[in-house]
């Protein structure tokens, strides 16, 4: 402050002061800077607003009876009967038990499998082996739920499936894999594991492509075994990325993906299967309570919300950088 002063008492009478810039100007300034980074980034932008914020005001439905006919404005207002409504409706519990353990189980069981396949393969040191292995863990990843399902019902359906089939082969009785209610929580999880896990490896490897060689190469001249190098420097040097997406995993706890599950649900285990996606589709689309189903979607996403703020404010607490 003190240099600031001389050189502005050293200017001559009838020069000017240079003025400070406020912070809408720098902001432009920054923008001009780097306006070819924003132009290359305007189709993005331009997505989330018209499909991400603009359908925001949607959400105002859900304090409404709303009414095509009415339309949007004009429907009357409900204030939280939905939500009270929602919440006092008897299938609320087996809701939340469904979509809650769903996605217990892909957290302790699908969320680790993208990080140790990644170790594993950046421990291969044949190229052609790591790429072949890569291509085939990543193949599902790119098939619909749809044909997933598919392969499932040709597979392990109890009349006509391959593996009943060939434990009849051996001897053994059919087991009822699709219509079991005691199960089916783990078919789903095993169906997300085999389609999403090789995807989940790249975020991953390219996290380990990052991490200094020569910490390695300081590693092995004290002795550390391969498997000591991966847990003092390969998880701790990735530790940031799995934080991140931990967090991220843990907002969608109350999305289970309506697609999947809607394709493997049947009679006979709708009381274990029948989950918010699946209940927001047969009300909204099937029945047309708009205003109804729009509170339970609403619900979901606040729940969303807090867990991710929840998540990230106890990562910051445990010294990691967090989503934001």
């Amino acid at each position: 402050m003190v240099q600031q002063t001389g050189a502005i008492a050293n200017l001559g009478p009838g020069t000017a002061v240079p003025r400070q810039r406020t912070k809408g100007q720098r902001l432009w300034a920054a923008v001009k800077r780097d306006r070819k980074l924003y132009v290359l980034a305007l189709p993005g932008i331009i997505f989330f607003l018209l499909f991400k914020y603009v359908p925001m005001w949607g959400v105002m439905i859900a304090f409404k009876n709303y009414s095509p006919y009415l339309g949007f404005l004009d429907s009357p207002w409900a204030g939280l009967d939905h939500f009270q409504r929602f919440f006092q409706h008897p299938d609320f519990w087996k809701l939340f038990r469904n979509t809650l353990a769903i996605n217990l189980l892909n957290l302790i069981f699908f969320f680790p499998l993208p990080i140790l396949l990644s170790l594993m393969l950046n421990e291969v040191r044949q190229a052609f082996f790591k790429k072949t292995v890569q291509s085939i863990v990543y193949l599902p990843h790119f098939l619909s739920w749809v044909i997933i399902s598919g392969i499932t019902f040709l597979l392990f359906s109890k009349q006509e499936g391959i593996v009943n089939r060939m434990l009849v082969f051996f001897g053994l009785e059919k087991f009822d894999f699709l219509t079991n209610p005691d199960i089916f929580w783990g078919v789903l999880t095993a169906q997300s594991i085999w389609k999403e896990s090789g995807w989940g490896t790249i975020i991953f490897l390219a996290a380990i492509a990052g991490v200094n060689t020569e910490l390695y190469e300081a590693a092995k001249i004290d002795g550390a075994s391969r498997l000591r190098q991966m847990w003092h420097i390969t998880l701790p040097a990735i530790r940031n990325v799995i934080v991140v997406l931990l967090i991220l995993k843990i907002g969608h706890i109350m999305d289970v993906g309506f697609e999947h599950v809607y394709l493997m649900m049947n009679g006979a285990v709708s009381e274990v299967a029948d989950v918010f996606d699946t209940y927001v589709f047969r009300l909204g689309v099937q029945q047309g309570q708009f205003s109804f189903s729009t509170a339970v979607g609403l619900f979901k996403s606040v729940v969303g919300l807090l867990l991710v703020l929840l998540a990230n404010w106890l990562s910051k607490r445990f010294g990691e950088d967090g989503v934001f």
